[in-house]
């Protein structure tokens, strides 16, 4: 098993703006930028630095001149092949004539994604993206019951979006299994970037808690898949879909099978009456002091079914002063229901 943090470092480093409280709040904000959102191509010959009082703009031929941000100057001073450091700390007039020898000027074109008077992004054209609406609308289909987890002590939610990439964490709280006499509830973690800031990427898994900070305590069957935004990058869609739909099946099969081995508990009885019951309970290494308890509480519900007397060793666990002692009760009491499973 292992503590999974992706969700706590993106707890930590997320501004409220970033932040969302409901699947339908992410998806509006990710629909208002797409349609905010142009995808202009340009030859190399068409874009320039140009130098304002403060800041450097990048004219895009025809189109006029565009403000940056900080991630698409980075990616401007990447395609030029210079040190963004180096740039910061040149005047804007300085700065702009570097660029001019340093950008490439071959045939290809730049692809150059636009938000209104500013540059989201700049690519070459063997980028392809990946919009966050898709993604989205995949997840809200087919992670049916899934939702974020507690808020953090952050207030952090799950469910975060900002300029540079998109980073999901759900999980089904209602879907608790037991796995090798352990109860497992199934979780997911979705992440992509409309602007080459990340891959598109998933991790699949069953966990045994979440904190207040978003870890991810005690995980296991982890499966995990990134892809690169290149040509076939909707691919990497239908597979996220089908990792998706593999934990939901996964998560169906475990609840199905659970709740067979109940009605198969509620069905069995441990003896036909208060001796009989309490030799078997006490077979299978509960206390006799316990398990007497646990039978009288069956007696008094007018059954000795496996069901009544594994509900009864419950109760009588959470009476227990120490945690070691209860999970050590419920493990015992687990085995009972072996009997039937």
């Amino acid at each position: 098993m292992a503590n999974l943090t992706k969700a706590h470092e993106e707890l930590y480093r997320r501004t409220p703006d970033e932040t969302f409280g409901s699947m339908q709040e992410l998806w509006d904000h990710c629909y208002r930028m797409r349609e905010q959102s142009q995808d202009r191509w340009h030859a190399p010959s068409d874009v320039s630095a140009k130098a304002s009082p403060h800041a450097l703009t990048l004219t895009l031929g025809s189109d006029g001149a565009f403000s940056m941000n900080d991630w698409s100057f980075t990616q401007l001073c990447r395609l030029a092949d210079v040190s963004k450091d180096t740039v910061n700390r040149l005047s804007p007039s300085t700065a702009s004539i570097a660029l001019a020898e340093t950008l490439p000027k071959g045939n290809k074109p730049f692809q150059i994604l636009t938000e209104d008077d500013r540059i989201r992004s700049l690519h070459g054209a063997t980028y392809t993206r990946l919009w966050n609406t898709d993604l989205l609308a995949m997840i809200r289909e087919f992670a049916t019951d899934f939702q974020p987890p507690q808020q953090a002590v952050t207030g952090g939610t799950g469910l975060y979006c900002g300029e540079q990439d998109l980073f999901v964490f759900e999980i089904d709280p209602l879907a608790w299994v037991e796995i090798e006499g352990e109860a497992y509830a199934p979780g997911f973690f979705v992440y992509n970037s409309e602007v080459g800031r990340r891959a598109l990427g998933c991790q699949t898994f069953w966990f045994q808690a979440v904190c207040q900070n978003h870890i991810v305590w005690d995980a296991t069957e982890i499966t995990e898949y990134t892809r690169k935004h290149t040509a076939r990058v909707n691919e990497g869609l239908s597979e996220i879909r089908a990792m998706i739909e593999a934990i939901v099946a996964k998560r169906d099969a475990r609840k199905d099978g659970f709740v067979t081995v109940i009605r198969k508990a509620m069905e069995a009885k441990l003896g036909d009456d208060a001796e009989e019951t309490l030799k078997q309970v006490c077979k299978n290494g509960i206390p006799r002091s316990v398990a007497k308890e646990a039978v009288t509480i069956a007696q008094e519900k007018g059954r000795f079914s496996v069901f009544t007397v594994v509900d009864a060793l419950t109760r009588l666990a959470q009476q227990s002063r120490y945690a070691g002692d209860r999970t050590d009760a419920d493990e015992k009491a687990a085995k009972l229901l072996s009997l039937v499973a």
